[in-house]
């Protein structure tokens, strides 16, 4: 689209959408997230009629998400309907026959939440009701082929189960009270989201009977251990079922070496299927039995810093090797575009989809700011579109005889909706079936954004996205505002991001880029900045900055910078690099490397971003830390922190920063969330997703729109 086209087409849209039916359209605020309704991991029915699906929306009184089963014809033909009267219901799971769905459901007792178990709902009628009740919850059902069984997996222990020390559904042993002295020997001990690990609970692999009536089954545990299995999938003809797993002790010493592996469906002797140099996610058996697909992220040599991901096929009974079917593709296989609006704790679907014949497989691929769904040919790894567009492909699955496929899917524009196809006739057959979030929709004016690329210094093409203000005026002068992603591999696009209209609304331009070291642009762009983080990766962003200002309708005194993550530690660096900006706003990022490489949930013992431990090079860590540079900060800087973040500790990250800036009498402000985790921004507390977007905005409307803003006047 090119700018004058560009600019016209937003100009008309505000003359046209200015009304609706006589009813004025309205800027969207930071408010409307608690009027957002959120689709999640779509489910076909296997004849291929119907979909069920978990909606999430916002308990506003509660402060809190809800979650529910609910049900649409594929046709579209009529409105979805609810399935399930619990407020926390997720994963929808068919059994063969399409007569029963399977979910799961947290159990309350005595008005206390206990671990979730996995429910069953008859479609012929009826209420639900539970077909397990272990100790320790369960979760993550799989129908075996003849849908007389489910698979799943519990962190139950044996000693859970002893004569009465565990209560009637679950709850803690009763008894003496347990030492809560932590004796931790891992140096991986915590998890953001999470909190302290457990070793002594790795989830584990079971089996039960899905039993004709309300009575709940004796469950079967197939594998034991120190090791975490995931990713259960059933062979075709029932007898085993295959499974991911890490079996290494202390696994931090290398990078992630998940194989593939399968145990009796009926119990035994685990068998390792297949391995790469790298690790194996999602095995997905062929329709014959007789092959598995699954993704695998190859490992360089030395050690990179971004391994994009493939797409591979292995012998099921476990002779030969792998076969890499996209190693010729250079795009991200089950990559995705970053947003704020995945739908809070809603889950997800996808992985390799195998057509009836066992001839292609159909998977989502990460594609220069969209994720498409992508058919490989299994005999010559030729690479086809199946449902390709301006949009991010979230979720998705397929019906039985895989004639009718279903995705969730995001765009600029739009949250999310469901959208049906036919993967023979690819995106043409696309219909969309649910349009879930039209009513709130249609009162509002919302901004698209237009794609732009420019040239960086060393000739590299730079990719990003433009969103103007919904009445943009182009003989105007407006502020602008940069939006730097985390990851840092990881991407911008085509999916909605209301942080970004919000910005938009209030009389931003944003620019959003994707700079080197992003993925969806193939393993050398994303790999680039290894050792060099951050660097060029911030003259891509300035460059960019650098263009946009050419337009002509930036105002150069009016720019600001953010980011969260990766993108708050390129915010830090950015203002020890330049004054170009006159506002900052840094959130969940990194300030001193070395403390980081010390305190952060993950470890870093491998040489992905630095060749060596802190006191083995020094000077590395030192010369690339922002707080080293603080010095020659002049931006006023806000910082925004969860105080429950184990990923960026606030501690190496927004503390040094505030106190450093506090100390050479430079307008910082720390805003601190208490109870949130890294993950604020997109899943955490409604209310406080609301207030982060108002301090954000609160800072640049004080420093670049010169309005008052008393909160952050003085020392309190």
């Amino acid at each position: 689209m090119t700018r004058r086209f560009f600019i016209t087409f937003v100009a008309l849209a505000g003359l046209t959408a200015g009304s609706l039916g006589g009813q004025e359209k309205r800027l969207i605020t930071e408010n409307d997230i608690m009027k957002f309704v959120w689709i999640a991991d779509p489910q076909i029915s296997p004849d291929g009629s119907q979909v069920a699906f978990t909606r999430v929306i916002v308990n506003e009184a509660k402060d809190e998400y809800e979650t529910s089963l609910w049900m649409v014809p594929a046709s579209g033909a009529e409105a979805p309907r609810r399935l399930t009267s619990g407020t926390h219901d997720s994963t929808p799971r068919w059994s063969p026959d399409g007569r029963t769905i399977a979910f799961v459901r947290p159990v309350e007792r005595d008005g206390k939440t206990q671990p979730a178990q996995i429910f069953a709902l008859g479609l012929d009628g009826g209420e639900a009701h539970a077909i397990t009740d272990l100790p320790k919850g369960a979760g993550g059902p799989v129908w075996s082929p003849d849908g007389k069984r489910l698979a799943f997996s519990s962190t139950t222990r044996d000693d859970d189960f002893k004569a009465g020390d565990v209560k009637a559904g679950g709850g803690e042993p009763s008894g003496s009270p347990k030492s809560d002295v932590r004796v931790i020997t891992s140096a991986v001990y915590r998890s953001n989201g999470s909190g302290w690990d457990d070793p002594d609970r790795p989830s584990h692999l079971w089996v039960t009977e899905v039993a004709p009536t309300i009575e709940v089954a004796k469950a079967t545990q197939l594998t034991t251990g120190k090791f975490d299995e995931g990713g259960a999938a059933w062979a075709p003809d029932g007898s085993k079922i295959y499974f991911v797993s890490d079996r290494v002790d202390e696994p931090y010493y290398h990078q992630s070496d998940a194989d593939l592996y399968s145990v009796p469906a009926a119990g035994g002797a685990i068998t390792k299927v297949a391995s790469i140099n790298g690790s194996i996610g999602g095995p997905r058996p062929s329709p014959d039995g007789k092959s598995i697909a699954f993704g695998g992220t190859l490992y360089g040599t030395p050690e990179r810093s971004f391994d994009q991901s493939d797409l591979f096929v292995a012998a099921a009974d476990g002779t030969g090797s792998p076969k890499n079917l996209t190693a010729g593709y250079d795009f991200d296989i089950g990559g995705s575009v970053g947003g704020d609006q995945r739908a809070p704790r809603g889950g997800g679907s996808g992985g390799a989809i195998w057509s009836a014949d066992g001839r292609s497989i159909i998977i989502v691929s990460g594609e220069k700011g969209d994720a498409n769904l992508v058919r490989v040919d299994v005999a010559t790894s030729a690479v086809t579109p199946v449902f390709r567009r301006a949009h991010t492909v979230q979720s998705y699955t397929a019906s039985k005889d895989g004639k009718a496929l279903v995705a969730v899917t995001s765009t600029q524009t739009n949250i999310n909706d469901l959208f049906v196809l036919d993967p023979a006739a690819g995106t043409p057959s696309a219909r969309q079936i649910t349009r879930i979030n039209d009513d709130l929709f249609k009162t509002l004016k919302v901004s698209d954004a237009e794609p732009i690329t420019w040239t960086s210094f060393d000739g590299k093409k730079i990719e990003g996205w433009l969103m103007l203000p919904p009445d943009f005026d182009q003989t105007k002068q407006y502020p602008l505002i940069l939006e730097i992603h985390g990851g840092p591999h990881s991407a911008y696009g085509n999916v909605f991001t209301h942080e970004f209209q919000w910005m938009a609304a209030k009389g931003y331009v944003v620019l959003f880029p994707n700079p080197r070291g992003s993925s969806n642009y193939g393993q050398d762009f994303g790999n680039i900045i290894q050792f060099h983080y951050p660097g060029d990766d911030y003259k891509d962003l300035m460059a960019g900055v650098d263009e946009v200002v050419k337009r002509g309708y930036i105002d150069t005194k009016r720019m600001g910078v953010t980011g969260g993550s990766g993108g708050g530690l390129l915010t830090n660096w950015t203002i020890t690099q330049t004054t170009r900006f006159a506002a900052a706003v840094s959130m969940r990022s990194i300030a001193d490397w070395s403390g980081f490489w010390y305190t952060a949930d993950f470890s870093q013992f491998t040489s992905s971003w630095f060749r060596k431990a802190p006191w083995e090079d020094p000077a590395d860590f030192t010369a690339r830390s922002p707080i080293t540079h603080v010095a020659k900060v002049k931006t006023p800087l806000m910082l925004i922190d969860g105080d429950d973040d184990l990923r960026t500790p606030p501690a190496d990250g927004g503390e040094m920063m505030f106190r450093a800036l506090k100390y050479l009498k430079v307008p910082t402000v720390m805003v601190r969330v208490p109870g949130e985790t890294h993950e604020l921004s997109r899943s955490g507390k409604p209310r406080h997703r609301v207030e982060r977007l108002q301090h954000i905005l609160g800072w640049f409307d004080k420093y670049l729109q010169g309005k008052t803003v008393a909160t952050y006047d003085g020392p309190r």
